[in-house]
């Protein structure tokens, strides 16, 4: 009996002691230890040199290309040809050769594709997570991402975006959370601007993921390796919606869509997928497209707020307009989401903001050796559209429309004043800049190829005068806007 006892009390003394204690499942999603917001975190993901063949082999089914074997991996549907080819573009079905900037298309024609090779997602592997002390296994691992990923891909950089999915294989979540999503700060050499645009959104009555800074450590088989600086983002139907909406009993959609026209495919839904039922967003398209708003749009108005929070989208489009984002609707038809809300219609939900808080320049992706550069009215990428709303191209009907409404553009225009008064305050901007740079610069100045895509020490901090600058310049180019609105009532 002794004996038993003293061999028990070992048993506990070493797990006690034990550097990694298998999690526990988690209810309450614990915000402040997985997102904090003045610290920065640290998590090591491990996946077998099986998996990553096994991520290979599928990475390349879909993209035709292997890792590292292209600088500029071709967007659209993979057929072999690769961008630095002198016979780039590819010839089309008709035997033409397609140009390479085609001018932006309006009306009713359709968007470009997205960029990525394929509408199917990375599959997913198991992995190893180790966080805080504590270590779970057989977690769900995925890379994701559109241009993001092609490109690094391509390029031969592991640091990719992906995401972890904590009941792919059996019931675990990290401290409450099931899913997260890792922003690797692509195409931002200052790291931040995920965070910054999720920060400011919410400071301004926008709900959005909550974000936090985390060194990444991946092993794909060969060792752990730093993979640098990442945003962690929480997923909007996780935990997003009911904990910032207090409920989450409607549908939430993923929409790749202009709202021209319904179209199922066009409509990811989040949860309830068994349940094939889109009255709330069909209800809402065609509403919008109704013929009503020519003839009477006060009904016009009504009828589509009685599908859809108007206001709500009114501001998001103040806000996002006045820190411009070109990666989102109005520019690209997607990265955002919709939850009908009870009581409210479908509200509109941000997402994937690194593109955020740009320069408003020209395209500034590289060009591939025998491609022409882009025309200089060519707006996509990199261009947020302007204050005025006069450039949104025509096939993003619910901006278009709204911008030829006297009441609603009345209505933004007081938004936009109301953002630059309250919210984009370039002193208190850029002390927040500040604050993130403290978190993370010894973790960025740390970043080597290829697990970064910074080319050197001074891209980051080149990147964050850059940003901070831009903050003033477009305090000065909205009061400016703004001040000629006033002159012209």
């Amino acid at each position: 009996m002794k004996r038993t006892l003293v061999c028990s009390l070992f048993a506990l003394i070493l797990l006690a002691n034990f550097s990694w204690v298998d999690a526990q499942v988690s209810t309450t999603p614990n915000y402040a230890k997985v997102f904090p917001q003045n610290q920065l975190n640290k998590i090591t993901i491990s996946i077998s040199k099986a998996d990553w063949d096994s991520i290979k082999i599928d990475m390349k089914e879909k993209f035709n290309t292997e890792f590292g074997k292209s600088s500029f991996p071709r967007m659209g549907p993979p057929n072999g040809e690769r961008p630095n080819q002198k016979d780039f573009p590819p010839m089309s079905q008709d035997g033409k050769r397609p140009e390479v900037f085609p001018p932006q298309r309006g009306g009713d024609g359709e968007m470009m594709p997205p960029p990525m090779g394929t509408s199917d997602e990375p599959r997913y592997v198991a992995c190893a997570v180790e966080f805080e002390g504590k270590k779970w296994t057989n977690i769900g691992f995925r890379l994701k991402g559109n241009s993001s990923l092609m490109s690094s891909w391509g390029a031969g950089v592991y640091k990719m975006p992906f995401r972890l999915d904590f009941d792919k294989y059996e019931k675990s979540d990290l401290y409450g959370f099931h899913e997260l999503s890792m922003s690797p700060a692509f195409h931002d050499n200052t790291l931040i601007r995920e965070k910054l645009a999720s920060d400011i959104y919410r400071q301004a009555g926008i709900p959005t993921a909550q974000t936090a800074f985390y060194e990444v450590y991946l092993d794909y088989g060969d060792g752990v390796q730093y993979a640098g600086v990442y945003t962690m983002v929480e997923v909007i139907d996780d935990t997003m919606i009911s904990t910032q909406f207090g409920n989450s009993t409607g549908n939430i959609y993923k929409p790749e869509s202009t709202f021209q026209r319904f179209r199922e495919k066009e409509f990811e839904k989040k949860n309830f997928k068994k349940e094939k039922k889109f009255q709330d967003v069909q209800s809402f398209v065609r509403a919008l497209n109704d013929s009503s708003r020519l003839v009477s749009p006060a009904q016009w108005r009504s009828n589509l707020e009685k599908t859809f929070d108007m206001k709500h989208f009114i501001k998001w489009l103040a806000i996002n307009t006045a820190m411009t984002n070109w990666d989102t609707y109005g520019a690209m038809a997607h990265n955002f989401y919709l939850y009908n809300a009870p009581n409210r219609g479908l509200v509109w939900i941000p997402w994937d903001n690194n593109e955020a808080i740009s320069t408003n320049n020209k395209p500034n992706f590289p060009i591939p050796e025998g491609m022409p550069e882009p025309p200089k009215d060519f707006r996509m990428p990199n261009r947020g559209l302007a204050l005025s709303l006069k450039d949104c191209p025509k096939q993003f009907v619910l901006i278009a429309y709204l911008a030829q409404d006297p009441t609603y553009y009345g209505s933004y225009l007081k938004e936009v004043e109301t953002f630059r008064k309250n919210t984009w305050q370039a002193t208190k901007l850029n002390k927040q800049v500040d604050g993130y740079v403290s978190l993370i610069k010894q973790a960025a100045l740390r970043e080597k190829a290829p697990y970064s895509h910074l080319t050197n020490e001074k891209s980051f901090e080149e990147g964050i005068q850059g940003l901070q600058k831009q903050i003033l310049k477009r305090a000065s180019e909205i009061d400016q806007f703004l001040t000629e609105k006033s002159k012209s009532k």
